[in-house]
């Protein structure tokens, strides 16, 4: 089973969709604010280490975010439907 690789904008996208700032996702990841900002400030592929990026994605996966890979549109993400309670 391959990783889904995940871009420095679809991760902004998420963040958006989750009405989160940097600080939210240090915090929900365990990734320090710094290194989230450091990671945004490029374009490409998440970088750093794999553990790093493997936080970021489960974090934004976690709070609801779907990545949605290429498939001829181009890669995004979606927020998964809250349960009907």
């Amino acid at each position: 089973m391959s990783i889904l690789k995940v871009s420095i904008r679809q991760v902004k996208a998420a963040r958006a969709l989750l009405d989160w700032s940097q600080g939210d996702l240090a915090q929900a990841s365990g990734i320090s604010e710094p290194t989230i900002k450091r990671l945004e400030a490029s374009d490409g592929d998440l970088g750093g280490r794999a553990e790093t990026a493997e936080a970021i994605r489960t974090a934004l996966e976690d709070a609801g975010i779907i990545f949605v890979p290429e498939n001829g549109e181009g890669a995004g993400v979606r927020l998964r439907k809250k349960a009907a309670v």
